[in-house]
């Protein structure tokens, strides 16, 4: 037996604050019989599907707080002709997404919908347009759009208020993919249309149980709307004193006792979220780690190598990251560690130069501040991209150079043996970069 769906008014009662939801006038729209395009029996299935749920449309939209912070809510009812979009649910959305710009609140879509009502034809498939540009106008507002999809989440309602949110949980088990069951290849993978699959596709950025869903949507709502006004580099966590060499600062940084991002992370905040995937199909969990914290009360944006080499998908992440922040005018940290861009056959084909020149350009051009700090590799281009023109710091187990000594030795036709040598030449260490201008020196 299939587990029952929650409706639109208990999962509203899951996720928002006790008694605090307001639902928000329905605009008052006055349809031909059996809809726009007289669709035989459409005003009978409507009165159906009201007289089972209780409701009037397919959606519900209201103002409520959630974990403290308050919030517009829109909660789709599956049971109210598939939680499909016509021309009163564009109405609805419209005005709730008009309310939030008004009143400056972030939107929660809670969706549940196998698309666009057939039964309305065209007019129906044209809200997808309205709903897309109150996201847009919303989205350039500044304001947060936090989506949970839940079963089903199909057709055009996850291709706009799904996967078009800036951030995307689901819960468990859901089906979420833009072709719903019966329309999808009968030898299609199933597999392949959950919300497990999307997290791993990096369309969506984590699973969540209905049990935390409340306290999860809390705390990304906190963060999204309390922004610190800078982001402080972090305290060195490893060794103190400066390396004697350029090769004595490679060997430091590629040593494995030397403080990672995670630790620099652990220490920096207090609670913090993590974006998943770079909404292109990739994910680089083991090259960085991006996300939203909590640094003395307030909230600082990061974006951190792990110590390996950077794959596209990583680089695509961190771009998503930053320009999420500066939407929110939300400071971001950065922290450099990787050998290099992965420079592989497979990097190439997912588009590793254009990637990293996307970050270098989000970078660039972000309008709230980035602080940079240099926690091991410091690799050529790979690393250069992530890191912030006249506000990089370094720590004393780091190098930074325009390319590694290893290979730079290669470029120059030396022998290996020569690398130690190359590398001392290159002046990568430390008091080597800050004499240089590269890095800011003083205290942390």
């Amino acid at each position: 037996m299939p587990e029952r769906r929650p409706s639109a008014r208990e999962i509203l009662a899951l996720v928002a604050d006790h008694d605090t939801f307001d639902e928000l006038p329905h605009p008052d729209r006055q349809s031909r019989p059996d809809g726009p395009i007289s669709w035989p029996g459409y005003d009978t299935s409507r009165a159906r599907a009201a007289a089972r749920t209780g409701e009037e449309e397919s959606v519900i939209c209201g103002t409520a707080s959630v974990g403290g912070t308050r919030a517009v809510l829109i909660a789709f009812e599956f049971g109210f002709l598939g939680g499909s979009l016509g021309e009163r649910t564009g109405d609805r959305l419209e005005a709730a997404y008009v309310h939030a710009r008004a009143h400056r609140l972030p939107v929660v879509p809670l969706v549940a919908t196998g698309g666009s009502r057939m039964q309305e034809g065209m007019l129906a498939l044209t809200q997808l347009q309205r709903v897309a540009r109150q996201s847009a106008l919303t989205r350039e507002a500044g304001l947060p759009q936090i989506a949970v999809l839940r079963d089903p989440t199909t057709g055009g309602g996850w291709a706009t208020l799904g996967a078009g949110a800036d951030v995307i949980l689901a819960l468990p088990g859901a089906q979420v993919g833009f072709a719903g069951s019966r329309v999808r290849p009968p030898d299609a993978d199933p597999a392949a249309y959950t919300a497990e699959a999307q997290v791993a596709a990096g369309s969506a950025d984590a699973l969540v149980r209905p049990g935390e869903l409340r306290e999860t949507l809390a705390l990304w709502l906190r963060l999204l709307t309390a922004p610190a006004e800078s982001a402080p580099p972090p305290a060195a966590l490893g060794r103190t004193d400066l390396p004697a060499t350029g090769w004595a600062a490679v060997q430091r940084a590629r040593s494995p006792e030397r403080p990672r991002a995670q630790a620099y992370l652990a220490a920096y905040f207090t609670e913090r979220v993590e974006i998943g995937g770079d909404r292109c199909g990739g994910r680089d969990p083991e090259g960085m780690l991006c996300g939203f914290g909590t640094h003395e009360g307030r909230t600082v944006a990061y974006a951190a190598q792990t110590g390996a080499a950077t794959r596209p998908a990583g680089y695509r992440t961190a771009t998503r990251l930053i320009r999420l922040a500066d939407r929110f005018g939300i400071p971001v940290l950065t922290l450099v560690d990787t050998p290099g861009a992965a420079n592989d056959a497979e990097a190439e084909r997912q588009g590793a130069g254009a990637s990293i020149a996307e970050l270098f350009t989000a970078v660039a051009t972000a309008r709230t501040p980035v602080t940079t700090l240099v926690i091991g590799e410091g690799g050529s281009g790979g690393a250069l991209a992530l890191a912030a023109p006249g506000n990089t710091w370094a720590t004393p187990d780091s190098y930074f150079s325009v390319i590694a000594p290893e290979p730079a030795a290669a470029i120059l036709k030396r022998p290996p043996e020569e690398a130690e040598a190359t590398a001392n030449q290159l002046r990568i260490r430390p008091q080597d970069l800050a004499e240089l201008g590269v890095i800011r020196t003083g205290e942390q």
